[in-house]
C-alpha cells in the first residue's frame, strides 16, 4: 500500500496533544516499571516479552479515565516512552551480567553503575537514530508486507479508546493476582516455586517445572508453536543427550568435568549433567540458530539498505506533520559523536577498532532487527542470536589485534552488549513508529520520546543489576541469566581455547538438523539451552492459548476478545512477578540481625514461613494449576464482553 493512499486515525493535518509533560513523566514512570521487570524474567527464563501492549493499556486508564484528558497521540506517546525500557532491560540483561560474574571470578573490577549506565545509554541512542533512516523504507514502503505485530496490536488497542478503562483493569488485575502469588511463593515460601523429580528408572533424565506466573504468562503470549518449539528442545535435552551421556559416559571423565559422569550423576543429579554438559550443547545450537537466521535474512538486509538509501536524501524531508523525521544530517552527525565518545570515555572499555565494529554491525543488525520483529514480532526477536554472531567475530579480531586476556574480554562484553541493546530498541522503536504511521503520530515526536525512554531506563538498569546481584548473585540457582552465562562461556572458549568443541558442535548439528526438518532453529535452540523446568510451565502457558483460540465461539469479534484478554492478563502477570521479584530482591540484601550461629540474616529471611508450614511439591502445582485456570476465566470474560 503506498504512503498517499493510506490515512491514519488521526488525519496530517489535525494538531492534538502529543508530546506533553503528562506523557512524558508517566511513560518515564512505565519505562522503569517494566525495564525492571522484564530484566529480572529475562534473568531467570533467558527471554523478555514486549511491553508496548500494556504500557498503552495503562495509559488509557490513567490518561482518560483518571486525568480525563483525550488524545490518543498522548497515549501512544506513553506506550512509546514506557516500552524503551523493556527493550533496554532485554540488551542489557543479555550480556553484562558476564562483568559481574567474572568480577566475582577475579577476572575484572566490578563494573560500575556508571559504566553500566553509559554502555546502556550509547546502545539505546544508537538503536534509535539508527532506525531513522529506515522508517521509510521499512514502516511506510513496506506497510502491505510487513506486518509488526505487535505495533498493529498497540494501534488497536489504543483507537479501541472506549474501552480502555476496562481494559486496564485487566492488566492490573493480573499484576495484583501475580504479586500475592510471587510473594507466597518466593516470600513467604508456602510452596517452592521450583517442583522437581529426577526418574531413577531413566538414569540422566528429569522432570520438573518452575510454577511462577511470568513463564505462564511467556507461554500465553508466545502461543502454542513456538512454546511447543521450546518444550521439545527441552525434550531432547533432558530425555535424549542427558541419559545418553550417562549411558555411555558413565565411567568417563568427560571434559569440561573435574570427575566421572557418575559420580557426578551421584553428587549432584541431572542438574549437574545439564550444567557441566548440555549447557555447552544448547549454547552450540544457539549459536548456529543465530547464524543460520542472518544467512537467511541476507537477501531481506540488501534490499533493505538499497531502499533505504535509495531514499537517502528525502527521508525527512515531508511537508506533512506525519512525515517529518529528525534529520539525516543530525542523525548522522550524532552517531559520529557517539562512536567517538566511546572510544575516548574511559568507562566504556572499548577501543577504537570495537567502536568502529560497533558502529558497523550497529546499523547491520539494527535493519535485521526491524525486519524480524515487522514479521514475527519483538518479544520473538532473536537479539542473543545476533549478539552471539558480534561476539564470536569481535572476540576473533581483539585477540588477533593484541587485545587478548581479560582486557580483550570485557572489551569484547562491552561492544556486544553495545549491539544487543541496539539490536532490541531498534525492533522496539520499528513496532512503535509502526503504531504511530497507523494513528497518524508525528516521527519526529516519537523519536525524541524513545530516547527520554532510553535515557531513563539506562540510568535506572545499572541499580537493577546491582540489587539483583546482590540479593542473589548472576549464574544462581535463582537468577541463572542464561543468555550472559552463554556469552560468557562464547568469549572464555574464544579467548582461552578452552572450549569443549565436541559438546558446542553437537549443539551446532542438532541445530542444522532441526534446520533441515524445516523447523524454526532458535526456539528449539532456546529449548535445549534452559532447564526443561522453565519450558514446561511455558508451555503450561501455550496450552491455554491452544484451548482458548480452538474453542466455538459466537462471532470472530468475541474470539479475538479471548486472545486479547488474556493477552493483557498476562501481560499483567509477568509486569507482577518482575516487581516483587525485584521487591524480594531489596528485602534479601536489607540486614536483620544473625542467627544462633551467627550467620548474618537478612529482612528476607524474616518473612519465611517455610520451617513452619510448606505445602510441597503438589501444593506449588496446584496453585499453578489455579492460576492456568485464571487465565482461561478472563480469556473466557474478555469473549462475552466483546460480543
Amino acid at each position: 500500500m503506498e504512503e498517499k493512499k493510506f490515512q491514519p486515525f488521526v488525519p496530517a493535518d489535525k494538531v492534538v496533544p502529543e508530546f506533553t509533560v503528562f506523557s512524558v513523566i508517566l511513560g518515564a514512570i512505565l519505562a522503569v516499571v517494566f525495564g525492571g521487570a522484564n530484566a529480572y524474567l529475562g534473568l531467570r527464563v533467558g527471554m523478555t516479552v514486549s511491553a508496548s501492549i500494556p504500557a498503552a493499556v495503562i495509559s488509557m486508564g490513567v490518561i482518560r479515565k483518571i486525568l480525563k484528558r483525550d488524545s490518543i497521540l498522548e497515549n501512544n506517546m506513553v506506550q512509546t516512552i514506557g516500552s524503551a525500557g523493556e527493550s533496554l532491560a532485554a540488551g542489557a540483561i543479555f550480556t553484562m551480567p558476564a562483568l559481574f560474574m567474572w568480577a566475582k571470578e577475579g577476572v575484572c573490577d566490578m563494573p560500575s553503575m556508571v559504566e553500566i549506565g553509559v554502555i546502556a545509554l550509547v546502545g539505546g541512542l544508537l538503536g534509535v537514530l539508527m532506525m531513522i533512516p529506515l522508517r521509510s523504507a521499512l514502516i511506510v514502503k513496506e506497510h502491505g508486507n510487513l506486518g509488526y505485530p505487535e505495533g498493529q496490536a498497540c494501534a488497536e488497542v489504543l483507537m479501541a479508546g472506549e474501552s480502555g478503562g476496562a481494559k486496564s483493569t485487566t492488566v492490573f488485575a493480573g499484576l495484583g493476582i501475580a504479586a500475592g502469588y510471587k510473594f507466597i511463593a518466593d516470600g513467604l515460601k508456602l510452596f517452592p516455586s521450583e517442583v522437581d523429580w529426577s526418574i531413577p528408572a531413566y538414569k540422566g533424565s528429569g522432570i520438573g517445572m518452575d510454577v511462577l506466573p511470568a513463564l505462564a504468562g511467556v507461554g500465553y503470549i508466545c502461543g502454542p508453536r513456538v512454546s511447543s518449539y521450546m518444550f521439545g528442545g527441552g525434550v531432547i535435552a533432558w530425555f535424549v543427550l542427558m541419559p545418553l551421556i550417562t549411558l555411555f559416559g558413565s565411567d568417563l571423565v568427560i571434559f569440561p568435568a573435574t570427575k566421572t559422569v557418575a559420580e557426578l550423576w551421584a553428587t549432584e543429579g541431572t542438574w549437574g549433567i545439564w550444567g557441566t554438559f548440555v549447557r555447552y550443547i544448547g549454547a552450540g545450537a544457539l549459536v548456529a540458530g543465530g547464524v543460520i537466521s542472518l544467512i537467511k535474512s541476507l537477501p531481506m538486509i540488501v534490499s533493505t539498505f538499497r531502499d533505504a538509501f535509495k531514499d537517502y536524501g528525502k527521508v525527512a524531508g515531508g511537508t506533512l506533520r506525519t512525515e517529518q523525521d529528525i534529520p539525516i544530517k543530525y542523525v548522522m552527525l550524532a552517531c559520529l559523536v557517539l562512536v567517538v565518545f566511546m572510544w575516548l570515555f574511559p568507562a566504556i572499555p572499548v577501543n577504537l577498532l570495537g567502536a568502529v565494529i560497533i558502529l558497523v554491525f550497529g546499523f547491520f543488525f539494527a535493519t535485521v532487527s526491524s525486519r524480524m520483529v515487522g514479521m514475527i514480532g519483538s518479544s520473538n526477536n532473536p537479539v542473543s542470536g545476533m549478539a552471539i554472531a558480534t561476539l564470536l567475530i569481535a572476540t576473533l579480531l581483539l585477540k588477533a589485534t593484541g587485545s587478548d586476556g581479560a582486557k580483550g574480554m570485557v572489551g569484547a562484553i562491552a561492544i556486544g552488549s553495545v549491539i544487543c541493546i541496539i539490536a532490541a530498541i531498534s525492533g522496539d522503536t520499528s513496532q512503535d513508529l509502526k503504531t504511530g504511521f497507523l494513528l497518524g503520530a508525528t516521527p519526529r515526536k516519537q523519536q525524541y520520546g524513545e530516547m527520554i525512554g532510553v535515557a531513563v531506563s539506562a540510568v535506572a538498569i545499572g541499580a537493577i543489576l546491582y540489587l539483583l546481584n546482590a540479593a542473589w548473585g548472576f549464574g544462581s540457582e535463582e537468577l541463572g541469566a542464561p543468555q550472559a552465562m552463554m556469552m560468557k562461556m562464547v568469549i572464555e572458549g574464544v579467548m582461552g581455547g578452552n572450549l569443549p568443541w565436541a559438546l558446542v558442535l553437537t549443539g551446532v548439528f542438532i541445530a542444522v538438523t532441526v534446520e533441515i526438518l524445516g523447523l524454526p532453529v532458535l526456539p528449539v535452540a532456546i529449548g535445549i539451552y534452559l532447564p526443561i523446568h522453565l519450558n514446561a510451565a511455558i508451555m503450561c502457558g501455550g496450552l491455554v492459548r491452544h484451548f482458548i483460540e480452538k474453542r466455538k465461539y459466537a462471532s470472530e469479534k468475541a474470539k479475538e476478545g479471548a486472545v486479547q484478554s488474556g493477552i493483557l492478563y498476562t501481560s499483567g502477570l509477568i509486569a507482577g512477578e518482575g516487581i516483587v521479584g525485584i521487591i524480594l530482591a531489596i528485602l534479601a540484601i536489607i540486614p536483620a540481625g544473625v542467627d544462633a550461629a551467627g550467620k548474618a540474616l537478612n529482612v528476607g529471611n524474616r518473612i519465611d514461613i517455610s520451617g513452619m508450614l510448606s505445602l510441597g511439591n503438589i501444593g506449588g502445582l496446584v496453585f499453578f494449576a489455579v492460576l492456568l485456570a485464571s487465565i482461561f476465566y478472563v480469556a473466557n470474560k474478555g469473549s462475552k464482553d466483546a460480543k
